[in-house]
């Protein structure tokens, strides 16, 4: 029977002790972060010209309204802790673990109810209300784990931290930031343009079933429609599609992997059948479709105008991992090994998934980059 680990002060705000192996970590990430943004590629290097600076026509004035609402409720502190320029290098600290070292921005269990609902409400206008909703689960469900190891102080669904990045208020380009445990969202407007990612979603249990939130599940979708693309396929077709018989170590593109080197692997999806690749749109969807109304539908346009490789390792009966990568997107999708609980081998109660828009786009870096090209050179 899978139980809880028990880590004497693994999961406080500070370490209770700043140990080298910890600090080696630490310092590793400064300078994983530090480094040049490159963004996601293959061997052969960054692709360019994938992402056209452009008007879309889409009304972005409710998001950028909701975060001077927020902005307004800020004491001059706080708004000191919680917004950055926009070429900040925090955009890129981001971490999914529970530990709480190179957190930056405001933490939501120390913001009043008001400062709480200004963030929700950001969100709430940025994402789909299915995005939205899986974000607020993934929350919750934060607080399931808390309650299970009873360290609801350390775990809950108000520990995360928010940053605005850039000017809302002057309609230049901006930014948001989500960073905690299992929800790491970063969004960025440019014009009326808007770039989701990373985002890194996660969760252990994917299923509360006890606790205030006694119900909430998680990816049960992204699970198991994967899994129902992988099994609709030929065996040939499954021969091209499995990388391997053994899950990786662990996301390829995960934290701190800004520029890491991928090459496309698997079955193009351009050689499925028409109800196979029915189901490959929908799984896309589910990722894709994180985005708000008009911003999704232009970013599902962007992704199926390009060839997309579909690849697998695992067992579809048991723990699996799949990626879907393009050159405009990087989705992966793991079972993962226990941190809160003490399985050593992958289960299906922990789940991560990331989504990265490779050849630089990462953070709406190539667009900002246009822009500054555009309006600022001099």
């Amino acid at each position: 029977m899978v139980g809880l680990r028990h880590r004497t002060g693994a999961y406080t705000r500070e370490p209770d002790e700043w140990t080298p192996a910890l600090l080696e970590k630490v310092a590793w990430r400064r300078e994983a972060a530090a480094e040049p943004f490159r963004g996601v590629a293959t061997s052969d290097g960054i692709q360019r010209g994938l992402f056209p600076l452009r008007a879309t026509g889409l009304d972005v004035r409710p998001q950028r309204q909701a975060a001077e609402d927020y902005l307004a409720l800020l004491a001059p502190k706080e708004l000191a802790e919680g917004r950055f320029s926009m070429d900040d290098v925090t955009w890129r600290h981001w971490a999914n673990g529970a530990r709480y070292f190179l957190r930056h921005g405001l933490c939501m269990e120390d913001l009043d109810e008001a400062e709480r609902r200004a963030i929700m409400t950001i969100l709430r206008r940025s994402l789909s209300p299915y995005g939205y909703q899986q974000v607020v689960d993934l929350m919750h469900l934060n607080l399931t784990i808390g309650e299970l190891r009873g360290e609801e102080h350390l775990l809950n669904e108000w520990m995360y931290w928010f940053s605005v990045y850039g000017e809302p208020e002057s309609g230049g380009p901006w930014g948001w930031q989500l960073d905690g445990h299992h929800v790491n969202v970063n969004c960025v407007f440019v014009g009326d343009q808007m770039v989701l990612t990373p985002t890194f979603l996660g969760a252990e249990p994917v299923i509360a079933r006890s606790g205030k939130y006694a119900g909430t599940a998680a990816f049960r979708r992204e699970e198991a429609i994967g899994r129902a693309l992988f099994t609709g396929l030929t065996d040939a077709q499954q021969n091209r599609a499995v990388l391997a018989d053994e899950l990786p170590p662990d996301l390829y593109a995960g934290a701190f992997r800004d520029n890491w080197e991928l090459d496309y692997a698997g079955l193009p999806l351009g050689e499925l059948t028409v109800e196979q690749r029915e189901t490959a749109v929908d799984l896309l969807g589910l990722y894709i479709g994180r985005a708000g109304e008009g911003h999704s539908e232009l970013r599902m346009a962007e992704v199926l105008g390009h060839e997309t490789f579909f690849g697998w390792a695992g067992d579809p009966g048991d723990v699996f991992y799949y990626r879907l990568h393009s050159p405009v997107l990087l989705v992966e999708f793991e079972h993962q090994w226990g941190v809160m609980f003490d399985n050593d081998e992958p289960m299906r109660h922990h789940i991560h998934t990331i989504v990265r828009t490779p050849n630089g786009n990462d953070y709406g870096v190539d667009l900002l980059r246009q822009h500054h090209e555009r309006f600022h050179r001099h």
